[in-house]
């Protein structure tokens, strides 16, 4: 079986690097004319994107490559792992943010510049929004968990700053400098509930899901369009694994149909099933009506016993 080698998803991947860097500095730069422990908080999220996004490209070409000895099924996996790893550098950027501020929680102080900090760390809010949503638009579309994951962390900034950004208004406004430290507890929180959700999600990959309810259907709805001349089937079984789907069936056949008749059938429905299942990977089991060896009947879907 190839690999899907997807040349949009290896593009955005790879771009994501400089973009992240440039986010980074923007936001950096944001808390070093200001400051406040909020805006670093904002910045380190940032960092842990750059990381992120190393992960991810390199990840992500190391799925596309085709299948092997060692792995005779591929290696798609690998951007599950590229998302578990950016869950976890996510809430330790997360534990970093609660230790800054936690000191400045018990001796706060204005701002320095704040105009000019906000304003640096609004265009680095707006990039990061535009990015994000291209990443989670095109990792639904092409299927890879490593884009989508990387999509919804650096949308998870985009709600980070944009918090941020209208507490430290409130806070300048006001003079409650307290607000600053809090804010960045806030932001922490909200980093930690993010890197759960990223690891939750890409710890079901790797433990084989199965394809959505949606798919499921669509399959079951080609097998039934393009099974005629057998009996029906039974035990089917999907997962998932990253752009690759593999279904598994037992395709029931009258006891006399030649074998050729058979294959025929099963070349109809594999043809069928990809067209709804782009990269899916079949194995069809065929069987004779009546008693199995063991002296077990077959079921079959949808027929009555």
């Amino acid at each position: 079986m190839t690999a899907r080698t997807d040349p949009i998803v290896e593009r955005l991947a790879f771009w994501g690097i400089p973009l992240a860097f440039g986010v980074m500095g923007l936001k950096l730069v944001a808390w070093w004319v200001t400051g406040s422990v909020a805006l670093l908080s904002d910045g380190l999220e940032s960092t842990v994107n750059v990381v992120a996004a190393f992960i991810a490209y390199f990840l992500i070409r190391y799925a596309a490559r085709p299948a092997d000895d060692d792995h005779q099924f591929g290696h798609h996996k690998a951007e599950y792992m590229s998302a578990v790893l950016e869950g976890a550098l996510i809430i330790v950027a997360a534990l970093l943010i609660v230790q800054e501020a936690w000191g400045e929680l018990f001796a706060p102080k204005l701002l320095e510049a704040p105009v000019l900090g906000l304003g640096i760390n609004a265009a680095a809010g707006v990039i990061n929004l535009v990015w994000a949503r291209v990443l989670i638009r095109v990792g639904r579309q092409h299927l890879s968990p490593a884009l989508a994951a990387d999509g919804h962390h650096i949308m998870s900034d985009v709600v980070t700053s944009a918090g941020v950004f209208i507490g430290l208004v409130l806070a300048v406004s006001t003079g409650y400098a307290i607000l600053d430290p809090l804010l960045a507890l806030a932001v922490a929180v909200n980093i930690l509930y993010q890197g759960y959700k990223v690891i939750s999600h890409s710890l079901g990959g790797l433990m084989d899901r199965a394809v959505t309810p949606e798919e499921e259907a669509a399959i079951r709805a080609a097998i039934k369009a393009n099974s005629a001349g057998s009996l029906g089937v039974h035990d089917l079984r999907t997962r998932r694994a990253g752009a690759a789907a593999f279904i598994d069936f037992h395709l029931v056949v009258p006891a006399d149909m030649p074998v050729a008749e058979a294959h025929e059938i099963c070349d109809r429905l594999e043809d069928a099933i990809k067209e709804v299942i782009p990269g899916a990977s079949l194995a069809i089991h065929v069987e004779p009506e009546g008693e199995r060896a063991h002296g077990i009947k077959v079921k079959v879907e949808g027929t009555p016993q």
